[in-house]
């Protein structure tokens, strides 16, 4: 499932527990596709606490307190890192990563907390939801197989990596707009792992995020990008972004574009996708300006190829949203390419 339909659900599953309908829900992913990063999204965007626990590195004692005398009984102390409504919030994310890399002993001591929300004595407070995520057995990971009362206790879900959803993030969170350009170029890249390998680096929606920090971190020692390039996404992978990167040199003048003048489109289709790719991000910088949209929609129409014109509208919309259907030059670009049916704005009534 994509990113943006598991995002979906996890919001909804946060809403439902304040009225008792929550259900905890487990993802399923290989390393890197950015399970844990949905769900921290989640918790910002609700602006509540985000409790992130790796059972693989706890004892069943860690979970379950430890036992002191009381009198004539035995009572437990409650770990201080579970949720507590008073410390934490009455609202928040416990979120158990790593789970199925806990010893069966540790994940035992999480069967009550998980479906009954308690542990003796402790309760997790109503309004907090419990999300977990781990690799799959063949991702070559530390895993055990999840015991079936475990597993029974959760909604499964298989997060995948999709280009459209990376894309939308990455416009947001400001990732150079060479990668995007790349990605677009070469879109089965943005995850290529080959368990059976077991690759040291690998390209990934994680490590393409340390690609673009290997971009400004070395852009002026031109002798060692090559090489920490390599070190994010896999040597395959990062001696071909490289390369990409070192054509755009070869790139139009993106601020006369911008500007509206009579600028050629490149006749190499990696060129093509740098211009998009730049032309979007700056278009993102201006703030929306309608006169610089409206000189990216005039742009998009001269593509020889027209797919490539909606791609780099539909970026343009991922990027500025609902401001680019109130610029005039939009509605002259949706006639030009009507017959294709391959775009799917949907403007707000």
């Amino acid at each position: 499932m994509r990113p943006s339909h598991i995002e979906t659900i996890l919001d909804r599953e946060f809403a439902s527990c304040a009225d008792g309908q929550h259900t905890p829900v487990m993802l399923w992913g290989p390393p890197g596709v950015g399970k844990s990063q949905i769900i921290a999204g989640i918790a910002k965007k609700h602006g509540v606490p985000l409790i992130d626990i790796r059972l693989s590195q706890m004892e069943p004692t860690d979970l379950r307190g430890i036992p002191f005398r009381k009198g004539d009984n035995v009572e437990w102390s409650v770990p201080a890192m579970l949720p507590d409504a008073r410390r934490h919030g009455e609202q928040g994310i416990l979120f158990l990563d790593e789970i199925n890399a806990a010893p069966p002993t540790v994940s035992a001591a999480a069967y009550q907390l998980i479906l009954d929300r308690r542990l003796g004595e402790y309760t997790i407070p109503d309004g907090w939801a419990i999300f977990a995520a781990g690799n799959r057995q063949g991702d070559r990971g530390v895993t055990y197989a999840m015991p079936a009362p475990l597993a029974n206790r959760f909604t499964h879900f298989d997060v995948e990596a999709n280009l459209d959803d990376w894309i939308g993030w990455a416009l947001d969170h400001g990732i150079d707009e060479r990668i995007l350009g790349f990605l677009r170029f070469r879109p089965d890249m943005l995850f290529n792992y080959d368990a059976a390998h077991n690759p040291v680096a690998f390209p990934s929606p994680r490590s393409w995020e340390y690609a673009h920090r290997a971009l400004h971190k070395f852009a002026d020692r031109h002798d060692l990008l090559g090489d920490a390039l390599q070190a994010c996404v896999g040597q395959a992978c990062g001696v071909e972004l490289k390369a990409f990167i070192d054509n755009l040199e070869n790139l139009p003048d993106i601020d006369a574009i911008l500007a509206g003048q009579d600028v050629g489109v490149p006749k190499s289709i990696d060129l093509q996708y740098g211009v998009a790719a730049a032309l979007v991000r700056r278009a993102k910088e201006s703030a929306g300006d309608p006169a610089k949209l409206g000189n990216v929609l005039k742009y998009a129409k001269t593509f020889p190829q027209r797919e490539m014109g909606v791609m780099l509208v539909t970026d343009l919309h991922r990027a500025v949203g609902q401001p680019l259907f109130r610029v005039p030059e939009f509605v002259a670009w949706a006639n030009s390419v009507a017959e294709l049916m391959l775009y799917d704005f949907k403007p707000a009534i």
